[in-house]
């Protein structure tokens, strides 16, 4: 429809408590229904269950880690070229890099079933921190479809 301009950013307020952008951005993207008070306890306790696993370190720097190690540096995209569809692989915004984690994240912590999202949301961005789990996997695989259809990357455009 309107392809005259693009949308402007919002800047986004930090959260209260760690004044940080990024934890801000985890609570947005946790809250369900408008309910950001419960997304933040989600998110503040998840913190605290990160704190109590890793005295030594600062949770908010484990974060920032894991966020950076789960985000996809390449992924496909599909383009139609005369009757075939291809799977053509483009470099990753830094928006998308960063919007494409946060969404692994939270949607692989949701399906560990039988414990607190809470909880769960710790122990995934644990997992994230160290290289490991379900995030980590999915970045890896983006990763291999891309190197995979590299044949197809002259039809980016």
């Amino acid at each position: 429809m309107g392809r005259r301009h693009q949308a402007e950013k919002r800047t986004l307020v930090p959260d209260p408590k760690y004044n940080s952008d990024l934890v801000a951005h985890l609570i947005n993207h946790v809250m369900k229904t408008g309910k950001k008070s419960v997304s933040a306890g989600i998110v503040y306790d998840a913190l605290d269950h990160i704190k109590a696993k890793q005295p030594d370190s600062d949770p908010l720097e484990v974060l920032i880690r894991a966020i950076d190690n789960v985000k996809p540096k390449v992924e496909v995209k599909s383009r139609r070229v005369g009757g075939a569809t291809y799977q053509v692989p483009v470099e990753v915004s830094p928006e998308r890099q960063m919007a494409l984690a946060l969404r692994w994240i939270i949607s692989y912590s949701a399906t560990r079933k039988g414990i607190p999202m809470r909880r769960a949301l710790a122990l995934e961005i644990l997992d994230a921190y160290g290289e490991q789990g379900n995030a980590i996997k999915k970045r890896d695989d983006t990763h291999k479809m891309a190197q995979a259809n590299k044949a197809f990357a002259h039809y980016r455009w």
